[in-house]
C-alpha cells in the first residue's frame, strides 16, 4: 500500500537514502490487517499522481452536475455509478475494464475479514482541567481529582473508554459519553471538592 509522508503514518524518511520509519502504531496497524505499507519518494509529489487524479474523475464524472437531496440519495447514486459507469469502462491509462482487472488479478490477494474486530482505535488529545474540576471532549465534560485544577492532562479514548493522565499517572477513568453536552461525573472524585 503505498501511502504518504504525513507524520501521522511516517516518523522519519530520508530523501536520499530512501530509509523509512514508520510511525508505531501505523505499523501495528499495517500488521494487524497484513498489508504492507511504502512509503511515496519525499518531495516528488508525482509519485501518488494516479490516486490524487481518482478523486477528481470521481467528482467531475459523478458528483458535477447532480443535486442530491439527502446523503442517502448521494450513496446511492455513487453505487450505481460505481458499479455501472465507472467499474465498466475502458480505464484510459490501462486500457482495461478495471472490474476485469479486479476479477482477475487482484481478488484473490484479499483475505476475507471473517468477523476480524477492528483495530484498537485510540485517540489521543491535551486538555486543561477547569475551576469545576473537569475537562471537555466533543462538548461532553469529565471529571477529574479537584487538586489538578488548571493542570495539563494527557486523554485516551479507547474503545468507548476515557482514560485520564496527569504526570503519567492515569488519574480518572470514565465511560465515553456518545451524547452531547453531557456531565459525567464520578462522585467519589469530586466528594471533596
Amino acid at each position: 500500500m503505498l501511502v504518504d509522508n504525513a507524520k501521522s503514518l511516517i516518523t522519519k524518511h530520508h530523501a536520499l537514502t530512501r530509509e523509512v520509519q514508520f510511525n508505531e502504531r501505523f505499523t501495528a496497524f499495517a500488521n494487524y490487517w497484513r498489508f504492507c505499507p511504502t512509503a511515496c519518494v519525499p518531495y516528488r509529489a508525482k509519485t501518488k499522481g494516479k490516486d490524487e487524479r481518482a478523486i477528481g474523475y470521481v467528482k467531475r464524472n459523478a458528483i458535477a452536475g447532480h443535486k442530491f437531496a439527502s446523503w442517502e440519495s448521494l450513496e446511492s447514486h455513487l453505487e450505481h455509478w460505481m458499479h455501472n459507469i465507472s467499474d465498466q469502462r475502458l480505464h484510459g491509462t490501462t486500457r482495461k475494464i478495471p472490474l476485469k482487472v479486479f476479477e482477475e488479478m487482484e481478488k484473490d490477494a484479499l483475505h476475507p475479514l471473517k468477523g476480524k474486530p477492528p483495530f484498537l482505535q485510540i485517540r489521543e488529545l491535551d486538555r486543561i482541567v477547569h475551576k469545576d474540576a473537569c475537562m471537555e471532549i466533543d462538548t461532553n465534560r469529565y471529571s477529574v481529582p479537584w487538586k489538578i485544577i488548571k493542570e495539563r492532562v494527557f486523554v485516551q479514548l479507547i474503545e468507548n473508554e476515557v482514560r485520564i493522565f496527569y504526570k503519567q499517572t492515569e488519574i480518572a477513568r470514565h465511560v465515553e459519553c456518545k451524547g452531547k453536552y453531557q456531565n459525567i461525573l464520578n462522585l467519589s472524585i469530586l466528594k471533596e471538592l
